[in-house]
């Protein structure tokens, strides 16, 4: 099953929004405070919801963290008893079967109890799906009984954080890797200088080269980000028929690398993975568009306010430079300008 669409109606910044997205790669921009994240949020919740023992609106909270975990706290702020809701729909790549997850809320819904709607044929239909999302901030680093603290409500960290360390923990592979999977990784490793291994024991993850390891707390941040990215290829995680969700990808990592990212990505898409990222960045959204092929299947989403208010719209094109709404390209020239005002 892979995603199609998204319905949501006044949640955060987006007071009525719907996408159609691709099959391949999906990369949202826009300017901070657009909506992206949360974008990348909701869509993760309802994959995440394909679990019998989690409920979407629980999902929503736990991932967005709004004060005193009220899903009530998501809906748009403007005066009045505005409804919240959010459709999902999916299906597979011949289309014969679909399915979708919608909730609804208001300001009066009590702490995670919204209405929602469609669960037991999304739990059927996508039960076979994984999903994860790899957050802007390095957690791995931060491993050591995380779980176990936030169960308590002694620290407090979203679920994107939980679901990615305990999926960076297990290995779901068998054998030997396959030779897409170990080519992948050894481009990884190129970047990495070596391999991320995990100590049960000790209940923390290491950078290993060759004998030697060092942990991952004194591991530059750019290459703990590709060793986290190593560790989901080599565990079975990113396998065809998964989700991706990759908030800001380039953060931390070296510029030299941004090339290699893209071709990753797009290799996990030929792989079979779908594929939604934020980027802030020029260059990744540049290479992506540029390394394509003709075939491959990649959208761009640039998220905006509206010029006379009404909350977030969203405008759709399948090249990067053919996006009206497209701040990175506006900087980026604004660079150039100014570079040459001073020259002259």
């Amino acid at each position: 099953m892979k995603l199609k669409s998204v319905k949501i109606e006044n949640i955060t910044v987006f007071e009525k929004v719907a996408i159609d997205f691709c099959n391949g790669i999906n990369v949202f921009i826009g300017e901070n405070a657009t909506g992206k994240t949360h974008m990348l949020k909701i869509l993760y919740s309802a994959c995440r919801s394909n679990r019998m023992d989690t409920d979407f609106g629980q999902k929503i909270v736990r991932t967005m963290m709004p004060d005193d975990f009220r899903i009530s706290r998501l809906v748009d702020r403007r005066k009045g008893n505005h409804i919240a809701k959010i459709r999902v729909n999916a299906a597979n790549d011949d289309k014969r079967t679909d399915a979708h997850l919608e909730i609804t809320f208001d300001k009066k819904t009590k702490k995670s109890a919204a209405d929602v709607r469609g669960k037991e044929k999304w739990e059927k239909e996508f039960k076979d799906n994984s999903s994860i999302f790899i957050p802007a901030k390095e957690i791995l680093s931060h491993s050591y009984k995380l779980a176990a603290a936030t169960s308590v409500d002694n620290v407090r960290f979203d679920d994107t954080y939980i679901d990615i360390i305990n999926s960076a923990k297990i290995d779901i592979t068998m054998g030997k890797n396959p030779t897409a999977r170990a080519a992948m990784l050894k481009r990884i490793e190129k970047m990495t200088d070596g391999q991320v291994v995990y100590d049960g024991d000790k209940d923390e993850f290491y950078l290993k080269k060759g004998s030697s390891k060092q942990e991952f707390s004194l591991v530059a941040e750019g290459i703990k980000k590709m060793g986290l990215l190593w560790l989901l290829a080599k565990n079975g995680t990113l396998e065809k028929g998964s989700i991706l969700f990759w908030d800001e990808p380039e953060a931390n990592v070296n510029p030299a690398y941004l090339s290699t990212v893209a071709e990753l990505l797009l290799e996990l898409y030929r792989n079979g993975v779908q594929i939604f990222l934020s980027t802030h960045n020029y260059f990744l959204a540049k290479y992506i568009d540029i390394k394509k092929a003709q075939e491959d299947l990649v959208s761009y989403y640039s998220f905006y306010f509206q010029p006379e208010g009404g909350g977030v719209c969203c405008e759709t094109s399948e090249q990067f430079t053919l996006l009206e709404n497209n701040p990175i390209t506006k900087t980026y020239l604004q660079i150039y300008r100014d570079e040459i005002g001073v020259k002259l």
